[in-house]
């Protein structure tokens, strides 16, 4: 070899370089699609992974953020819904009183005209009429 031969510029060495860095991607982009073919489809969902991933994080940050909208309004709610639960049997007794006048009230005579006047049908007012009288004159029921 001759000394010119041996003897090369940087700009000879980027070149050359640069020459070996592109045959190599060739050849790893042939090698590549030949070793591994994607059907369309799943060409498609791989190239759409990214999106769906960043719609999947933003919904479940928000399904976190509904759920602790949740939990405040449910600690909001809960001394309500404890004093429903106190309500509760105390309506229950007062339904089973204004029963009970009705059924008290139904024996009287005359009371069958009042019923009419006030607008309340035949059914409602026989119905009535049938219920037992289980606690006629014991005073309120007790639980």
């Amino acid at each position: 070899m001759s000394d010119q031969q041996r003897q090369s510029s940087p700009s000879d060495i980027l070149a050359a370089a640069q020459a070996a860095l592109d045959a190599a991607q060739q050849v790893a982009r042939s090698s590549f699609d030949t070793a591994i073919r994607l059907p369309p489809a799943s060409a498609q969902l791989a190239a759409t992974m990214p999106d769906l991933i960043e719609n999947l994080a933003k919904s479940v940050d928000r399904l976190n953020r509904t759920l602790d909208r949740v939990d405040r309004m449910l600690t909001l709610a809960e001394p309500m819904l404890g004093m429903i639960d106190r309500l509760i049997p105390r309506l229950e007794d007062v339904a089973a009183a204004g029963d009970e006048l009705r059924r008290v009230l139904n024996i009287i005579p005359g009371v069958g005209v009042l019923t009419r006047l006030a607008g309340l049908s035949e059914e409602d007012a026989d119905k009535i009429a049938k219920q037992p009288e289980k606690n006629v004159g014991k005073g309120r029921p007790r639980r």
